[in-house]
């Protein structure tokens, strides 16, 4: 009996926009039929001819099902007109026609085929997960339509797409299916202290006693689901309990996928896995945990470290919906409900936060290492395009010009991460490079070899694992090696070899706490077992303390090794003691970036040393510097003269960024190991140039000369400057108010009484010899009777001090 699918309503409309136009939008929610009605609809298309559709699947078990389902509408086993292309399942044969393929698959396709010969389609499966293969093959595909073959179709299909941007992105035209979806009552019954998984297992329990059907709940991860479990185990007999996530084995997803038996209810447990890509039967009520295990990237790492967030609003009610595909159901929310206020709208696009030295190795074997020629939904930051350079150039898989090396090339034909494939290619017999391949296969597969942060542990148990997805790896693994050799060799001398810079020191005998040979460092978590090894190998991190990534999986090694694969060098450095204010300098004995050894260094080179000071200088400015009086009493001037200091460079700020420039060659030249006051004034008014330093002469002088020829130091630090601070006597007979510079700008006049104290601060000395003069005069005259305190000062003489 044929099915009748939300999908079935546009599927005449998608084939008539497909007869004229090469692009094409399907917006669809889960359940329309869009994955298995869309590609063999198409198969009919007379402008596809002998030509194939690859469909993209963004998960193993999404891509089997769908080749599954769709072998199985047409009454065939998939191998026949159906296809499957995933990293541990291949199933083609000549008489396919659609070929559905994981992400990850595509983008080795279409880089090893860039013209993609034979084929007449790429469908773009659940596109709104925005893996960052999902994006650079839709970038790659919409390349060669361009450039190489403009009769192929790019079709791309959402359940929650961002449809305008899509659209805008592939001036393309859109068909939307509305679906069919049933009520779902959503109830919050908020967080408690309690761990994760015992508010699942009571959430369920009230699932199971309070409503008909079966129930899915959403946990982060295999971890929650599996002590879920175990807290369920004393449910009734007709309540069938179903994990789901992606390292179970095909049977035991199929298992959890299929609707209960007779007379039963199914509990299906399970990770994000289940929100859009997969159809569970017969579910009406939602538990959902509001959590996901999210990808953290490390650039130049192995691959990932997961973390747990908050899921967006677009998955949470992707989550909802799945309690309405048949009849009305029940969401239970284990948060309060004033908490969606806080999460964010959509999950960002992995492109904005992945490690891209995978994805930029591809580009370089496609013929380009520069990402930002092509059409992209969200473009990467140069930032992560500059750090994929630096570790592919680190690994010696593309040169300094960032074209692709030989060994780029042999490691960009190799499906793993730039990481792993240095492993393989650093291998130099059969038997390493079958234990490489092998070693790859178990650290690209999360979880295999257990949780140990050993690797050594980790590889034995993974060596003797005889579970169908341990087989698939080792069967894959010899593909990677060429070789039927036995695994066979030194593996921390091999990880050495292939990783040099994620060789560790120990910082402190004890600490956990490691140096890495490629800079940075990582530590381990407490009490781990190798906290007391001298030196590891540190394979991956994940999370952080205050100062360092956490070691997640290393290797003890040897110094012997480290010194075998790492180049000794010496390293003359040194640090300015800002206290002591003078440079303390030292030779070190470095592996890389590794301290091995330190000592005092009496004579270091001249650029050493003001290199430490220009350290100092950026951190603190030049206030860290000796005897700066000078120097900052002629920096005010300038500040005084100059209208506009920034337009001649003469800002502090500016002075530090040019340092190099103008104070370092003093410096080098002088040979000392500090640079005082007044050679960088030397320094600056050489900087300035004769024309300026004249300038700020005339404007802002150093001096005033009183009437009585005495010069006095002109303060332009005080808020009053310019000022002068001068005896009341020593300006008797003024009747014009001083002024400096060609601005003839007016002195402030700090007048000072015998004993040297301010008595009066004037800017208009007539002024005051009309006015305040008499009330100080009284005070004075009683306080300093010997001196003069004449009735009309303006008219008397000045009296020069008695010792001058």
């Amino acid at each position: 009996m044929k099915l009748n699918l939300p999908i079935d309503d546009v599927l005449d409309d998608i084939s008539d926009i497909l007869v004229t136009q090469n692009r094409l939008v399907i917006s669809a929610p889960p359940g329309a039929g869009k994955t298995t009605k869309v590609p063999l609809h198409l198969l009919q298309s007379f402008w596809l001819g002998a030509d194939k559709i690859i469909m993209l699947e963004p998960r193993r078990i999404a891509a089997r099902r769908a080749a599954e389902r769709m072998a199985e509408m047409l009454g065939e086993r998939v191998g026949q007109t159906i296809g499957l292309r995933s990293r541990l399942d291949t199933r083609v044969s000549k008489a396919t026609r659609i070929e559905v393929v994981t992400e990850g698959v595509f983008t080795n396709q279409i880089v090893r085929d860039p013209d993609l010969p034979a084929i007449g389609a790429v469908l773009f499966d659940e596109f709104h997960e925005r893996s960052l293969d999902a994006d650079l093959g839709l970038a790659l595909a919409l390349e060669t339509q361009a450039a190489l073959n403009e009769n192929l179709r790019i079709i791309v299909m959402s359940a929650t797409l961002e449809v305008e941007k899509i659209k805008s992105l592939l001036d393309a035209s859109v068909v939307e299916s509305k679906g069919r979806a049933f009520p779902v009552e959503t109830i919050y019954i908020g967080r408690t202290k309690d761990r994760l998984e015992d508010q699942m297992a009571k959430a369920i329990r009230r699932g199971i006693s309070s409503q008909t059907g079966s129930i899915l709940a959403f946990l982060p991860g295999v971890a929650e689901i599996k002590r879920t479990v175990e807290g369920l185990a004393d449910l009734p007999e007709n309540v069938v309990i179903a994990p789901l996530y992606g390292a179970l084995s095909p049977k035991d997803q199929d298992n959890a996928i299929k609707p209960a038996p007779d007379g039963k209810r199914k509990i299906v447990i399970a990770t994000d896995i289940a929100e859009s890509s997969l159809t569970i039967e017969g579910v009406r009520v939602v538990i959902d945990a509001g959590l996901a295990r999210v990808p953290e990237y490390r650039a130049g790492g192995l691959g990932v470290s997961l973390k747990t967030v908050k899921t967006s609003i677009a998955n949470v009610d992707q989550r909802q919906g799945r309690a309405g595909r048949t009849e009305p159901g029940i969401c239970y929310r284990l948060w309060h409900e004033e908490e969606n206020r806080g999460l964010p709208k959509a999950p960002p696009p992995e492109i904005l936060n992945a490690d891209l030295s995978a994805m930029i190795l591809k580009l370089a074997d496609w013929g380009s290492a520069v990402p930002f020629e092509l059409k992209w939904l969200d473009p990467p930051s140069r930032g992560q395009v500059e750090q994929a350079n630096a570790s592919l150039i680190g690994l010696g898989f593309l040169s300094k010009d960032r074209t692709l090396t030989e060994h780029g090339r042999a490691a960009a034909r190799l499906p793993m991460s730039p990481r792993l494939a240095a492993l393989i290619l650093a291998a130099e017999t059969d038997g390493e490079r079958a234990m490489a391949a092998r070693l790859a296969a178990m650290l690209s597969e999360h979880g295999m070899g257990g949780k140990s942060s050993d690797l050594s542990s980790r590889f034995d148990r993974f060596l003797g694992d005889t579970s169908p997805r341990a087989k698939s790896l080792k069967t894959q693994s010899r593909n990677w090696a060429g070789t039927k050799a036995n695994p066979d060799g030194d593996l921390a001398d091999l990880l050495a070899r292939a990783w040099p810079d994620q060789i560790g020191k120990n910082r402190d005998a004890g600490s956990g706490r490691y140096q890495l040979a490629g800079g940075g460092g990582a530590v381990l978590p407490s009490g781990d077992p190798m906290i007391g090894s001298d030196w590891l190998i540190v394979c991956e991190t994940g999370g952080h303390t205050k100062s360092d990534p956490v070691i997640r999986l290393a290797l003890p090694i040897t110094e012997a090794i480290a010194k075998r694969h790492l180049i000794e060098t010496n390293l003359d450095t040194a640090e300015y003691d800002t206290e002591r204010k003078t440079v303390r300098a030292l030779r070190q004995k470095m592996l890389g970036k590794i301290v091995l050894s330190e000592t005092p260094l009496k004579t270091p080179d001249n650029v050493v040393v003001a290199n430490a000071i220009k350290r100092a200088v950026s951190l603190n400015g030049f206030a860290v510097l000796p005897e700066m009086t000078t120097f900052d009493r002629y920096m005010r001037r300038v500040m005084f003269a100059l209208n506009d200091p920034k337009e001649h460079g003469l800002r502090e700020a500016q002075l530090i960024e040019t340092f190099s420039d103008w104070l370092e060659p003093l410096i080098v030249m002088s040979g000392e190991r500090a640079a005082k006051g007044t050679q960088i004034l030397d320094a600056l008014k050489t900087k300035m140039g004769w024309e300026l330093t004249q300038k700020v002469e005339s404007l802002a002088p150093k001096n005033w000369m009183s009437p009585t020829g005495r010069t006095h130091p002109i303060d332009y630090e005080s808020e009053q400057a310019p000022l002068v601070s001068i005896r009341v006597q020593d300006v008797y007979g003024q009747t014009v108010h001083p002024v400096i510079g060609e601005r003839q700008t007016p002195l402030t006049l700090s007048l000072l009484s015998p004993a040297q104290r301010q008595v009066a601060l004037t800017r208009d000395l007539p002024s005051f010899w009309t006015g305040g003069y008499g009330d100080m005069r009284k005070d004075m005259k009683g306080r300093y009777p010997k001196h003069d305190w004449p009735d009309d000062p303006a008219n008397a003489s000045p009296r020069k001090p008695k010792n001058p």
